[in-house]
């Protein structure tokens, strides 16, 4: 049961990875092509949403930043 428990683990720590990669690609894109697929505008309106949700999108967001580093 462990190893089937790190198994998933190692996956989700690679998916996450990849994922983070494509964020940052996206970006880039982004920046050098006028947002073309609408990543940074949509990071913008996800801020925006945590912005208007005051001290429960401040929680949320701690949350996610403190299990992102765990």
């Amino acid at each position: 049961m462990k190893q089937i428990i790190s198994t998933v683990n190692g996956w989700v720590t690679e998916l996450n990875t990849f994922l983070q990669g494509l964020v940052v690609l996206g970006v880039v894109v982004g920046i050098l092509f006028n947002d073309y697929f609408g990543v940074i505008g949509g990071i913008g309106n996800l801020m925006g949403q945590i912005g208007e949700s005051g001290l429960a999108g401040l929680v949320a967001l701690i949350l996610v930043v403190l299990w992102y580093k765990k």
